[in-house]
């Protein structure tokens, strides 16, 4: 079953709540900007935990987000460290690939066949 409530998040005051699926648009009680629907699978990273949040606005200002497919399957990979961040973006640079695409990719080490070294 699809879960009926979803993670709203504050990246600037790094705060997380959970509200029903279908909600217009909600703004933050700390600084009142806008929340964002970042998806009801989203692992929320402590509140001074600064390296997941770093991580966490690297992948929703990519446009990725932590919503499932249909059948009760996940959002697919998503990068959960800032070097598994930086490699992904050396990725996208030295191939052209789309930011979104190269953050959902679980190894950036081999794509379409061919081994690259996006060491950082």
């Amino acid at each position: 079953m699809y879960p009926n409530r979803t993670h709203l998040v504050c990246l600037r005051c790094r705060v997380s709540f959970k509200y029903p699926t279908k909600h217009g648009p909600v703004p933050c009680p700390h600084c009142r900007a806008d929340l964002i629907d970042a998806g009801p699978h989203l692992a929320v990273p402590r509140k001074l935990d600064k390296a997941g949040w770093r991580t966490l606005t690297a992948v929703l200002d990519s446009g990725l987000t932590f919503h499932g497919g249909c059948c009760g399957t996940g959002p697919g990979y998503r990068p959960r460290t800032p070097r598994e961040v930086r490699e992904r973006i050396l990725l996208a640079e030295r191939t052209g690939m789309p930011l979104a695409e190269a953050l959902a990719t679980a190894d950036p080490t081999v794509i379409a066949g061919s081994r690259l070294d996006v060491r950082v």
